[in-house]
């Protein structure tokens, strides 16, 4: 029997390793070296949908499970998707259309859902009940969207609406599973969430960098994403790189949010860089200040969540991060990976989400974070 549990514990070890390999090899680029490298589940493709914050925090959660030793797992992003869908409508309906409702989201709103639905297995919930093999919630969305904006013309509204609602993500997207059966054990999401994946939301906290509110703060970011106003807290950008860096050289990985549509952004070349002009600005006017100018002139724009999983650096020496993207393993030649330089990094984030012992002791004092 001892032998026999060595002999798994021998196996899994090998499976793992022979896994990071052959994804190591996808993500190379033939202008970039690898210096640093955090485990990641396979890349995957969020369709013709607005779901890429699902995406890449669902990635981010399948790397804590990694790198806390819980095995390789495959999470249903469209599970947590569904549950955001109708809080969103709740929120939105109470606020008699005035908050934003969308495809798009936030880090958090995966941890706001995980904390009271869990989290269930790929298998279990992938989210196409409507016939098709790739993801397109576009019908959904105009008829959700449409019943939403015609309950609003009503003076009052009745207790079936919530129920309707629901009942047409169900439809499309399919039914919340009550419990399941994951190796042979019945699990419900909240306990699978719990005891197999090991994942606590509180864990983890928001972070962003600007200068228009108060540091060591936390603050509402204006972005419409944010539709359930959760509070983000600021640092210069000089220490939200600190903790980046902190991060990826101490195992952890992190959920970026910021802008791509930049035209050095080309997600099939696998880089994202700044143009010398943009690089000049920084330098001449201050990132802090050249990061709340581009804010609110909205040439950075809060676009996409990717999830950084390591770090690179050019030929030059310049420091690029290794970028888990969610168009696919197929969009590019480097298995769906980008590299963004730091220049890039540095004007064109508004967000990030990691463990809260991800936070250099300084920084994390500084917070008040324990």
């Amino acid at each position: 029997m001892e032998n026999k549990k060595k002999y798994s514990i021998y196996l899994i070890i090998l499976l793992t390793f022979t896994f990071q390999i052959g994804i190591l090899k996808s993500q190379t680029h033939p202008d970039f070296t690898i210096i640093k490298q955090v485990p990641a589940s396979p890349v995957k493709s969020q369709g013709r949908t607005g779901t890429c914050w699902s995406y890449a925090t669902t990635s981010f959660i399948e790397s804590e499970a990694l790198r806390q030793g819980k095995g390789l797992f495959d999470l249903s992003e469209m599970y947590v998707v569904r549950n955001t869908y109708s809080s969103k409508a709740k929120k939105y309906v109470r606020l008699q259309g005035t908050n934003n409702f969308s495809e798009g989201g936030q880090a958090h709103d995966v941890l706001n859902e995980v904390r009271i639905h869990g989290l269930v297995p790929e298998e279990m919930y992938k989210g196409l009940d409507y016939g098709s093999t790739q993801h397109n919630h576009s019908e959904m969305v105009s008829i959700l969207d449409g019943m939403l904006k015609g309950l609003l013309k009503g003076k009052t509204r009745s207790i079936s609406w919530l129920p309707s609602f629901n009942s047409i993500l169900d439809n499309y997207l399919g039914e919340n599973p009550k419990d399941f059966k994951y190796k042979g054990k019945t699990y419900t999401p909240q306990s699978f969430a719990k005891n197999v994946v090991g994942f606590n939301p509180d864990d983890y906290v928001e972070l962003s960098s600007y200068q228009d509110y108060p540091y060591y703060k936390q603050f509402d970011l204006e972005v419409p994403d944010n539709w359930s106003h959760d509070l983000y807290y600021n640092l210069p950008m000089h220490e939200l790189m600190q903790v980046m860096d902190y991060a990826l050289n101490n195992g952890f990985s992190v959920d970026w949010d910021g802008d791509v549509s930049e035209i050095d952004f080309n997600s099939k070349a696998g880089t994202a860089v700044l143009s010398m002009k943009e690089s000049d600005g920084i330098i001449i006017n201050g990132l802090d200040k050249m990061r709340l100018k581009t804010f609110d002139n909205l040439s950075t724009t809060d676009d996409h969540l990717m999830h950084l999983t390591g770090i690179a650096k050019d030929k030059n020496g310049t420091i690029f991060y290794l970028t888990k993207n969610s168009w696919g393993a197929n969009s590019n030649l480097f298995g769906g990976y980008l590299y963004m330089s730091k220049w890039y990094v540095q004007l064109k984030t508004i967000a990030i989400l990691v463990h809260k012992n991800a936070i250099p002791k300084d920084i994390k004092k500084k917070l008040g974070i324990k």
